[in-house]
């Protein structure tokens, strides 16, 4: 089956206009799977591959525990191979059309408590240039919700403090207001007026500059500076700055602020990536009620 393989390719970086990357996985996934029905259902070429084929192939999956999202992603390859097999009429039917990708199961996101966001703030200073930008950081990260790339990405401009918000290009480039906290304000101005020009090695318009060479901050140094600074104050769960994300939401959603806000404020397309926070709560909930009900962790004597 190599030749229709190669071909798909061209199928797929040249007129689907699909990034290298995406090829390079489509390419694996496609192969294990006509891999596995040369060995397992003795299908040679593709008009042999049948429904139940398929569904074998999907079965094998599943038995290896092979995650939802992972499964989704490898039948997101199969079916756009078989839809280009169609197209080439090497086949007369999609077989993989009538095939329902699986949904991934959401896994409720780790947050911080409000007192464990707390003890983190309040440890952070302001003594250095360095420790200024890492407080400016993780304030506004917090105050606004952003995802670090935009966090880490923002520009000078994009900052309207005496108005009280950053002006952010998320996902698709679009353009949203989200507001800023005093506090926040206050330590992001703290460091453009008092640590950025000592870390400035030449002009830039980056907000966030690095110590080596004064140029801009990545994703990976700021998730390394979460870690440093959350383990110094006693907080052992597994914390990255997209953590402080979740934990913004969910301590706006626990003190009433609307749904749809809080997608507003996220740069959320779908409303059903937002309701994720609602999980977080019932558990919340659920969690304070073992706890604080004095029948519900006993069963009653009969």
């Amino acid at each position: 089956m190599e030749e229709y393989i190669n071909e798909f390719q061209y199928y797929v970086t040249g007129e689907l206009n699909l990034s290298r990357n995406t090829w390079e996985s489509y390419r694996r996934d496609v192969t294990q799977y006509l891999n596995y029905l040369e060995k397992y259902r003795h299908c040679n070429t593709p008009d042999q591959i049948q429904v139940e084929d398929l569904r074998s192939y999907i079965s094998s999956l599943s038995r290896h525990n092979i995650k939802a999202s992972s499964q989704s992603r490898k039948l997101s390859a199969i079916k756009c191979f078989h839809k280009f097999l169609v197209l080439e009429k090497y086949v007369n039917k999609n077989i993989a059309k009538t095939i329902d990708t699986p949904k991934p199961v959401r896994r409720v996101p780790t947050i911080l408590s409000v007192k464990e966001v707390d003890l983190l703030l309040n440890s952070l200073n302001q003594e250095t240039p360095i420790e200024a930008r890492n407080k400016a950081m993780i304030e506004l990260a917090y105050a606004s919700g952003l995802r670090v790339s935009e966090l880490v990405n923002l520009k000078l401009g994009d900052l309207h403090l005496e108005m009280g918000f950053v002006q952010i290009y998320g996902k698709g480039n679009k353009e949203r207001i989200v507001p800023v906290g005093e506090v926040a304000v206050e330590s992001v101005d703290y460091y453009i007026k008092n640590a950025r020009p000592q870390l400035m090695k030449k002009h830039t318009d980056d907000l966030f500059l690095n110590g080596r060479d004064g140029g801009k901050m990545t994703r990976q140094a700021f998730f390394l500076i979460i870690k440093e600074k959350t383990k110094a104050v006693g907080i052992h769960k597994e914390i990255s700055p997209h953590k402080l994300r979740h934990s913004f939401a969910s301590h706006l959603l626990a003190n009433g602020v609307d749904l749809r806000l809080i997608q507003e404020l996220l740069g959320h397309e779908d409303i059903s990536t937002t309701e994720r926070y609602t999980h977080i709560q019932n558990d919340q909930m659920n969690q304070t009620y073992l706890k604080a009900h004095p029948r519900a962790g006993r069963r009653p004597k009969k």
